[in-house]
């Protein structure tokens, strides 16, 4: 939790005037029950002549509940304040860590811990702020008072409370410390089932197209069953901290009766002290009940700033060299080039090496596991290659700045991902400042203008979460045209066009082939068809080159390509490649 204090840096004042005014409050409440012991004694006690005592005293308790109500709500809405803006702060900064982290670290760690650490752990650890803003020092604080106050009104009968504080405070912490590791685990468990809820939401179609539905139902119960228990093991442990304490404080509550009642029939006490006593001990039990709830937040906290901490002190893995930008005439190289993906025991690519030069447009086919994607994702940098070097305009991409080098590159994925909100906000990611006719000519060239022009509103069409209100083919088309805006030097498309039908493939790549600015193209595909006309193929199998060249030359030295070639066409190259 200390690493997370950083994030309140702008709530001192929130953070100090909270506490302090509950303290001012706590301190009204201590004197309440020395107002109604002098009401009993001095008011009471004289019949009618202390009538005007009476009156005056509640006077002094109705001001008394005036200004703690004041106080109270001063103090809380301070403390909600800070609570807020720090869990602001913090999650902005859980946020900015993600984004900043490698693919590596993103495989990881998990999609669905990291939602639940940005989601349900702050929460966590914002309640406990603010809880602790307004209770932590206010608790202790009334039970020692209380004591304190105690011994003002008469020390034999105070000692009760020097023999019942200890007890309790060593029942309080002893629950909080057996319940803390329960937590974390309560909120790994809520880890899984997230990442189960996830899945489902995600493969919802998948799951009943293959009438999956009761092994993913069983699935689901399982997790959340294992995640009742603990949660139900926490809660029991923790239950037990309001009866124990209540038992306690009803013993002692016993033990200060008889000790008061001995000594007034002494002389040596008046029946209002013991009031005074009994509401110091109704005060101490009250205050022990808050705290006990206080612990169990403040547990849950902790737990959860852990595992926040855990993330933001998450580095990425992708290396930082110093390196001179050399003279070549290459847009991109690849120079032995190997990649291992982390906790994998074997290479994903070994001994990639071919040139590109600016211009060329370089198809990459093979089958499904061989490492297209992998190979692809070394130029931008979004994976460290294991050996080797990665070269973009001379010089590696590991000495490149990010921004830099990723400005230079436009990439339409494998997965077509469109964002909730409009057309024109998709479009613009590349470059915000685009103007309407910039982002209509990448449409036309990724043949999704006909998407646009069938929209009311065009470019300021709505596009739902996950772009659901466009078909498979109209997503790859939009995302193809993300990518093509601002002429991007170099043009990633990986698989991009999978769900187009011939004809408009063709069109696409006719239109790509023809784009003015030449850019340096790679085009991912598992059809020929697709990438026949590239100045360079590609062909990989198990992570290796297995064949480089053109269409006509693989056709003849490249076993692997001539068999995906002829699973996919009667004819031989020709008219059934047409």
């Amino acid at each position: 939790m200390r690493k997370l204090l950083k994030y309140m840096k702008g709530y001192t004042r929130e953070v100090i005037i909270a506490p302090l005014f509950k303290l001012i409050e706590a301190a009204f409440d201590l004197t309440v029950p020395l107002v109604v012991a002098s009401i009993i004694n001095n008011g009471i006690a004289n019949g009618e002549a202390g009538l005007s005592h009476v009156y005056k005293m509640c006077g002094v308790l109705v001001l008394l509940a005036v200004l703690g109500l004041a106080f109270s709500i001063t103090a809380q809405f301070f403390s909600a304040k800070a609570a807020v803006g720090f869990s602001t702060k913090l999650r902005r900064a859980v946020f900015e860590k993600i984004q900043g982290l490698s693919y590596s670290e993103l495989d990881s760690v998990g999609t669905s811990t990291l939602i639940t650490r940005m989601t349900s752990d702050i929460n966590q650890v914002q309640n406990g702020v603010n809880l602790t803003l307004r209770l932590f020092l206010r608790s202790p604080f009334i039970v020692f008072g209380a004591m304190i106050m105690a011994f003002t009104v008469d020390v034999k009968a105070a000692l009760v409370f020097v023999a019942v504080i200890p007890i309790l405070s060593a029942v309080v912490f002893g629950i909080m410390l057996k319940t803390m590791p329960l937590h974390k685990n309560v909120q790994k468990g809520l880890d899984k089932v997230t990442r189960i809820t996830r899945e489902n939401l995600g493969g919802v179609r998948v799951i009943r197209a293959f009438c999956r539905e009761d092994a993913e139902i069983s699935d689901f119960e399982k997790e959340n069953n294992s995640l009742n228990i603990i949660q139900q093991l926490a809660g029991k442990i923790s239950a037990l901290l309001n009866p124990v304490t209540y038992i306690i404080i009803n013993i002692a509550t016993i033990a200060l009766i008889h000790t008061g009642a001995v000594r007034v029939s002494l002389g040596d006490l008046n029946q209002g002290d013991v009031v005074a006593l009994y509401n110091y001990m109704g005060q101490i039990l009250v205050e022990l009940i808050k705290l006990a709830s206080l612990i169990i937040t403040i547990s849950k906290a902790l737990a959860c700033s852990d595992r926040i901490s855990t993330v933001l002190d998450l580095e990425s893995s992708l290396e930082k060299t110093d390196g001179e930008q050399s003279e070549t005439d290459f847009k991109v190289e690849f120079k032995n080039v190997s990649l291992r993906y982390k906790n994998a025991s074997e290479d994903s690519l070994t001994g990639i090496s071919f040139a590109v030069k600016a211009g060329q447009t370089v198809g990459i086919i093979g089958g499904t596991g061989s490492g297209k994607t992998s190979l692809i994702n070394l130029i931008p940098h979004l994976y460290d290659s294991t050996e080797g070097a990665v070269m973009v305009d001379g010089k590696n991409v590991k000495s490149y700045d990010e921004v830099e080098l990723r400005d230079k590159i436009g990439v339409a994925t494998q997965k077509s991902v469109l964002f909730k909100g409009t057309i024109r906000e998709n479009l613009i990611w590349r470059k915000p400042d685009a103007t309407d006719s910039e982002l209509m000519h990448a449409a036309e060239i990724a043949q999704a203008a006909e998407v646009i022009n069938s929209k009311e509103s065009g470019l300021d069409s709505v596009v739902e979460q996950d772009g659901r209100n466009f078909s498979g083919g109209q997503r790859q088309r939009l995302s193809i045209a993300r990518a093509l805006v601002g002429e991007p030097e170099i043009l990633i498309l990986d698989d991009s066009s999978s769900a187009l039908d011939y004809a408009t493939d063709a069109r696409l790549r006719t239109a790509i082939r023809e784009l003015d600015y030449n850019p340096t193209i790679f085009i991912v595909s598992q059809r020929t068809s697709s990438i026949r006309h590239a100045d360079l193929i590609v062909v990989l199998d198990d992570g290796e080159v297995c064949g480089l060249g053109t269409h006509d030359e693989l056709l003849g030295s490249c076993e692997v390509y001539r068999e995906i070639h002829e699973s996919q066409f009667e004819k031989e190259d020709g008219g059934a490649s047409k």
